[in-house]
C-alpha cells in the first residue's frame, strides 16, 4: 500500500503540470487570436482607407493638372497621370496591409527580385505595352479626341491607358489596340493638323469642253463659304480613261468641316455640270434587235439495206432401231 502512494503522487503532479501547460497554451492562443483579430481589423481599415485615398488623390491630381495650361486641353496626359497616381497609392496601401498582417515585405521584395527574370520573360508582352504607353505619352503622336488610323483600324481616340489605346469608329464600335502594336505600326493622324485637303475625282465625256468643265468645277468650290481661299481651289485634267476624261478637284477646309464640305462639293459639281450641259459618262445598255435564222431542212436519211434471206438449216437425221451405223 505504501508503494502505491508515490506513484499516485507522481501522476497527480504530472496532471497538474499538464493542466498548467494547457492553461498557458490556451492563454497564448487567446492572445495570438486577439492580436490577429486586431491586426486584421486594422488591415481592413487600412485597405478601405487606401481605396478612399486613391480616389481622393486621383481627383486632386486631376483638378491640379487641369489648372496647368499645357494639360488643360490634353486629356491624354491628364488621364494617364491620374491612372499612374492611383496605381502608386494602391501599391503603398497593399504594402501597409501586408506589414500589418505580419508579412515581411523585405523578404517578399527579395523573392520578387530573384524571380524578376522569369516574370519579365512571362510578361514581356504586357511590359512592352506599358513601355510603349509611356513612349506614346512622351512622343504624343496623337491625343484624346484625334481621329487616327492604325494598321487599317480608324476611329476617334477615347482613352490612352498603360496597356491599350481605346478608339471609337463612326459606327460607335469600340476598338482596343495594344500600345506595343500602336507604337510598332504606322500611325496616321487624320485630325493632327488644323486644315485638311479635299480631293474629289470627276469624269466628263471626251466630247466635252475641258476648259469649261474645269471652270465649272473650280467655281463650285470657290463659291462655297467654308472652302479656304488660301490655298485656292484647283481643278485640272489628271487622267484619260477608256470612256471618259478624269478631272480632279482639290480644295482646303478646316478639319471639322471636311466631311460636310466634301458632300456639298460632290452634289454641287454634279448639278453645275448638268446645268452647263457637260456630259458625265456612265455605263449604258443598248438594245439590239436580234432575229434568229430560219431553221434549215432536216437531213436526208439513207435507206437501210434489206437483210438477205438465210437458207434453212438441215433437219437432223434420226436413227432407226436395229440399223447399223
Amino acid at each position: 500500500m505504501s508503494s502505491l502512494l508515490p506513484s499516485f503522487n507522481q501522476a497527480l503532479a504530472a496532471g497538474e503540470k499538464a493542466a498548467a501547460v494547457d492553461t498557458v497554451m490556451v492563454a497564448k492562443l487567446t492572445d495570438m487570436a486577439g492580436d490577429f483579430a486586431v491586426n486584421l481589423t486594422i488591415a481592413v481599415l487600412i485597405l478601405m482607407a487606401t481605396v478612399f485615398a486613391a480616389r481622393w488623390v486621383s481627383g486632386v491630381t486631376r483638378r491640379a493638372l487641369s489648372r496647368v495650361r499645357g494639360f488643360r486641353h490634353d486629356q491624354t496626359v491628364l488621364s494617364f497621370a491620374v491612372q499612374v497616381v492611383r496605381v502608386v497609392v494602391y501599391i503603398i496601401g497593399l504594402i501597409a496591409v501586408l506589414q500589418r498582417l505580419g508579412v515581411q515585405t523585405t523578404s517578399i521584395i527579395a523573392v520578387l527580385g530573384a524571380a524578376s527574370l522569369a516574370v519579365g520573360l512571362a510578361l514581356q508582352g504586357t511590359l512592352s505595352n506599358v513601355a510603349a504607353g509611356v513612349l506614346l505619352l512622351v512622343l504624343r503622336p496623337y491625343k484624346v479626341g484625334d481621329v487616327i488610323d492604325i494598321g487599317g483600324a480608324s476611329g476617334t481616340v477615347q482613352r490612352l491607358d498603360l496597356f491599350v489605346t481605346q478608339m471609337s469608329n463612326a459606327n460607335n464600335h469600340k476598338i482596343v489596340v495594344p500600345n506595343a502594336k500602336v507604337l510598332g505600326d504606322v500611325i496616321v493622324n487624320l485630325t493632327g493638323q488644323k486644315t485638311r485637303r479635299i480631293e474629289i475625282l470627276f469624269a466628263v465625256g471626251y466630247s466635252a469642253n475641258l476648259k469649261q468643265a474645269r471652270a465649272v468645277i473650280a467655281g463650285v468650290a470657290e463659291a462655297h463659304e467654308k472652302v479656304l481661299a488660301d490655298p485656292e481651289p484647283w481643278a485640272g485634267v489628271t487622267n484619260l480613261l477608256d470612256s471618259s476624261v478624269e478631272v480632279t478637284l482639290q480644295a482646303w477646309v478646316q478639319v471639322d468641316d471636311w466631311w460636310q464640305v466634301r458632300a456639298d462639293l460632290t452634289q454641287g459639281v454634279k448639278e453645275a455640270l448638268d446645268a452647263a450641259g457637260v456630259e458625265i459618262p456612265f455605263p449604258h445598255q443598248v438594245a439590239v434587235a436580234y432575229e434568229p435564222p430560219a431553221p434549215g431542212p432536216d437531213p436526208v436519211e439513207k435507206p437501210k439495206p434489206e437483210p438477205k434471206p438465210q437458207a434453212p438449216a438441215p433437219a437432223p437425221r434420226r436413227r432407226r432401231l436395229g440399223q447399223k451405223a
